[in-house]
């Protein structure tokens, strides 16, 4: 849209200066004396008392300018409503997840979005936390789904903390009949995802002195199932991770508590698009509903 007389005169009314004004709004002092020339012949009224030594707004001026400001501010008001409506209708977003997300949460967001941004295309990328970290950060993923913290310098938002928890034979009771000690963990053998042995579970481990030689890595949650199931070992899953689960098992929460922060994460130069801030207010809305 090109700068109209109104935002000039605006421009020179704050800045008392022809040439300040130009240079604020990239256009030439002449063009800026030939539009408020133009605006004052349009109106009828002198608009700015020039002389060589100061210049300044007639009364009449004064008397204008608080509506030609209100009349800008709407104006902009439009222009992003247009922007922000514009870009959600087409377009792609690509989201980073993994297992547990994917199953989880994403059905249900991706459905509230879509019902809402119905022309807006939606990507899954199904990787693990540094993958997803990565490419958000490289810009190849518009939002990903990780545990906190991140070293990248990106924009983050807290979800939720999600307890891990200890999986074990049908047949399986604790010493003390409702949590895992670590009394019941003497001469078990662990089996988790190699992508779980973070921080997070490795501290827990570390506390219940399971060492890295009794843990075995597995492919996935549900083969983990399997396994315990058929008396290979002990599971250790977050609880996001066991709600859609199924097996001959039984869950139990560890004596002292140890929990995963997970978190959503933004590339900076991504936040302002309106796909991107549409999504990440779905999410947030899904997971944490006030």
């Amino acid at each position: 849209m090109k700068t109209s007389s109104y935002e000039i005169f605006a421009a020179v009314a704050e800045l008392s200066s022809f040439q300040k004004a130009a240079q604020r709004l990239n256009v030439t002092p002449s063009a800026v004396s030939h539009a408020i020339t133009q605006l004052e012949s349009r109106l009828g009224l002198s608009l700015i008392i020039r002389n060589r030594s100061e210049m300044a707004l007639t009364q009449d001026a004064q008397a204008l300018l608080p509506i030609v400001e209100r009349l800008l501010n709407e104006e902009r008001q439009i222009l992003n409503l247009a922007d922000h409506l514009r870009g959600l209708r087409g377009g792609k977003i690509t989201i980073g997840a993994f297992s547990s997300v994917c199953i989880n949460w994403l059905p249900s967001i991706i459905r509230d979005f879509s019902q809402e941004y119905p022309d807006v295309e939606i990507a899954i990328v199904q990787a693990s936390f540094a993958e997803i970290q990565r490419d958000v950060r490289l810009g190849k993923i518009d939002i990903g789904f990780t545990t906190l913290p991140v070293t990248d310098a990106l924009a983050v938002f807290s979800l939720i903390k999600d307890e891990i928890q200890c999986v074990t034979q049908e047949d399986f009771t604790p010493l003390n009949g409702h949590s895992i000690s670590k009394q019941d963990l003497i001469d078990q053998h662990f089996i988790l995802q190699k992508s779980d042995y973070d921080q997070d579970t490795k501290a827990a481990l570390d506390y219940y002195n399971v060492h890295l030689n009794a843990i075995n890595f597995s492919i996935d949650d549900q083969s983990i199932i399997a396994l315990v199931e058929a008396g290979l070992g002990l599971g250790i899953l977050p609880k996001l991770a066991l709600k859609k689960l199924s097996g001959n098992v039984r869950v139990y929460p560890f004596e002292k508590s140890y929990y995963r922060e997970l978190g959503l994460i933004i590339n900076h130069s991504q936040l302002a698009v309106p796909a991107v801030a549409a999504m990440k207010k779905t999410i947030l809305n899904n997971i944490n509903p006030q």
